[in-house]
C-alpha cells in the first residue's frame, strides 16, 4: 500500500508528465506509471538512506567518528537550509568571524557567516542580523563573483526572510543556474516561489528537486520532504501535506530541525481543525528543542481553541518574550479581545506596530501582516493602499485575501470578492484551503447579497476549522444562523405558495 507522502509525490510527478487523474490516462500508460513511480521513489528514498548510511557507517576497523560539535552541528545545518540551535547558531558565528578576520578572501565562510546570520535572525526574530548578512554574503561574492551558489542561495534565503520574495526568487533561480545538480539549490527558490503565489513554478521546482540526489543524508530528506509538504498545503492535497511533515520529523537528526518539522505538523493540524493534534504536536516540538519558540506561539492557539485561555496567554507571552513576531502579537492581542480584555489587546497592537516599524528599517516587509491588522482594528483605508502595492509585488493566495478583506472593509465589496475568490479558487496552480480565506469570502457575499455562495463559505470556513479566530468565529456562527433562519423561511414560503396554488 502506498504511503501518503508517497501519494503525494506520485501526484506531483503524474501532474508534471500530464498523466495524473485529470488527463486521464489511459490503462496502458497506467502501468508506465507505476514504474516510473517506483523508480522515482525507490531512488529518492534511496539516496536519503545511503546519505545518512554512510556518515555512520564504520570504515573496516576504525572507530565510528566522534559526534560533531556545535560549529559542526551549525554549519552542517545552514549548509542545507536546515534549523540549527541558537547555542550553535552562536559558536559558529563566533568562529567563522574570527576564522575571517584571518582569511578575509575565503568566500565560502563569509556565505556560511551570512547564512548563520539569516539563521540567527530568523530563530529570535531580531532583524538586525539581516544587514549582517547582507554584508557578509556580498562580500563573499566579491571574493568569487561566478558560480558562488552559497552566497546566492543565502541571499535568496535573506530575501525569503525579509518577505521580498521577488528578490528571494531572482537569488534563487540564480543558484539553480549556477549549480542545477545541487539539491541545497532549491528549497530557497520554492519558498521564494510560494511568496510570489507562483504556485505552478513552486511545483515544478520541486519535481526537478525530487530528481535529484541528496548528499545530506537524514537532514537532505528531511528539508525535501519539508518543500514537498509545502507545496502539497498550497495545493490544498493537506493529507499528503501532513504525512510529509510528518516523515521529515521522523528523518530529522538534529532536536532544532525535528522541532521545526514538527511545528509544521501542528500548524497543519491546526488548519484542519484539530487542536489536540495540533497541541500534541507543538508539546512534541518543545520537547525536541525547548528553544522552538514558534511551538509556544502554536501552543497558545492549540489552548485558546480548547478553551484553556489562561495557558493560552502564558503560551503566547513566553513566545513573544523570546521570538517578537508582530503575528503572535496580533493573535494575542485578538484572544485578549476576544476574553474583553481590551487594554490588553490595544497594549499588543501597540507591540505589533513597533516590531513592524523595527523590521521595516532593516528591510523586512510586514506589508501583510500590517495589512490584515490595520484593516480589522486601525485604518482600513491605509490597509487597501498598503496591501495593493504588496499585491503588485507578490500575488499570492495570503496577499489576495488580505486585499479583498481590507476592501471590504471600506465598504468596496464589489471588487473584494474579486480578490476573495482568487484567494480561494484555483490561482496559478495553488488551492490552499483556509477557514479564515472562506470566512472573508462568505463575510463579502453576505454583505453583496448573495446568501447562497455566503452560506456555502461561511460554513466551509466553520467546517474547515471551528476555531479559526477567537474573534470572527462568534460572528461567523451568527451570520450563518441569520442567513439559515431566512433560507427556512423563504422555503416554508415557497412550499405554501405552491401548495395554495395546486389547490387554486
Amino acid at each position: 500500500m502506498e504511503s501518503g507522502v508517497g501519494s503525494g509525490v506520485r501526484r506531483g510527478i503524474e501532474d508534471e508528465l500530464g498523466s495524473g487523474p485529470a488527463a486521464g490516462a489511459a490503462a496502458g500508460a497506467g502501468g508506465r506509471e507505476v514504474v516510473l513511480w517506483r523508480v522515482v521513489v525507490g531512488a529518492v528514498v534511496g539516496c536519503f538512506v545511503l546519505g545518512g548510511a554512510l556518515m555512520v557507517m564504520p570504515d573496516g576497523d576504525r572507530r565510528p567518528a566522534a559526534l560533531p560539535g556545535p560549529v559542526a552541528r551549525a554549519a552542517n545545518a545552514v549548509g542545507v537550509g536546515a534549523p540549527a540551535s541558537l547555542p550553535d547558531l552562536v559558536a559558529l558565528i563566533g568562529e567563522r568571524e574570527a576564522h575571517l578576520r584571518a582569511h578575509p578572501g575565503d568566500a565560502r565562510s563569509w556565505a556560511e557567516l551570512g547564512a548563520a546570520y539569516v539563521e540567527r535572525g530568523e530563530r529570535t526574530a531580531e532583524p538586525r542580523y539581516y544587514p549582517k548578512a547582507e554584508k557578509a554574503l556580498r562580500t563573499s561574492l566579491r571574493a568569487r563573483p561566478k558560480r558562488n551558489t552559497e552566497a546566492f542561495g543565502g541571499l535568496a534565503a535573506l530575501a525569503n526572510a525579509r518577505h521580498d520574495f521577488r528578490t528571494a526568487r531572482r537569488w534563487g533561480e540564480a543558484a539553480v543556474a549556477a549549480s542545477p545538480k545541487r539539491w541545497t539549490a532549491y528549497p530557497a527558490l520554492i519558498d521564494a516561489y510560494r511568496g510570489v503565489g507562483d504556485y505552478k513554478a513552486a511545483r515544478k521546482a520541486l519535481a526537478r528537486l525530487l530528481e535529484l540526489p541528496s548528499g545530506g543524508g537524514a537532514s537532505g530528506g528531511a528539508q525535501v520532504l519539508v518543500r514537498a509538504g509545502l507545496v502539497y498545503r498550497d495545493q490544498g492535497w493537506r493529507e499528503d501535506s501532513a504525512v510529509a511533515f510528518s516523515d521529515a520529523a521522523a528523518l530529522a537528526s538534529a532536536p532544532a530541525e525535528r522541532a521545526d518539522c514538527l511545528v509544521r505538523v501542528g500548524e497543519l493540524a491546526w488548519e484542519r481543525g484539530e487542536p489536540v493534534e495540533s497541541l500534541r504536536a507543538f508539546e512534541a516540538a518543545l520537547r525536541a528543542d525547548p528553544g522552538e519558540h514558534a511551538a509556544r506561539a502554536g501552543q497558545g492557539r492549540a489552548l485558546a481553541a480548547l478553551g484553556r485561555h489562561s495557558e493560552a496567554l502564558r503560551a503566547y507571552q513566553s513566545a513573544l518574550a523570546k521570538q517578537p513576531l508582530p503575528q503572535y502579537a496580533l493573535e494575542l492581542g485578538e484572544l485578549y479581545e476576544s476574553l474583553g480584555v481590551g487594554g490588553a489587546a490595544r497594549a499588543q497592537y501597540d507591540v505589533l506596530r513597533a516590531r513592524v516599524r523595527e523590521g521595516a528599517a532593516e528591510g523586512v516587509n510586514d506589508a501583510l501582516v500590517l495589512g490584515l491588522f490595520e484593516a480589522d482594528h486601525g485604518d482600513a483605508g491605509g490597509a487597501v493602499r498598503r496591501l495593493r502595492a504588496e499585491w503588485a509585488r507578490h500575488p499570492s493566495a495570503a496577499v489576495a485575501d488580505a486585499l479583498g478583506w481590507a476592501l471590504h472593509r471600506v465598504g468596496d465589496d464589489r471588487e473584494a470578492v474579486r480578490f476573495a475568490t482568487k484567494a480561494t479558487d484555483k490561482v496559478r496552480g495553488g488551492a490552499v484551503r483556509s477557514a479564515l480565506y472562506a470566512y472573508h469570502r462568505g463575510a463579502i457575499e453576505r454583505e453583496l447579497g448573495n446568501p447562497g455562495a455566503a452560506r456555502r463559505h461561511l460554513g466551509e470556513a466553520l467546517r474547515i476549522n471551528p476555531s479559526f479566530s477567537p474573534v470572527l468565529v462568534p460572528v461567523a456562527v451568527r451570520e450563518l444562523g441569520e442567513l439559515e433562519e431566512v433560507a427556512e423561511v423563504e422555503e416554508v414560503e415557497e412550499v405554501e405558495e405552491f401548495g395554495g396554488a395546486e389547490g387554486v
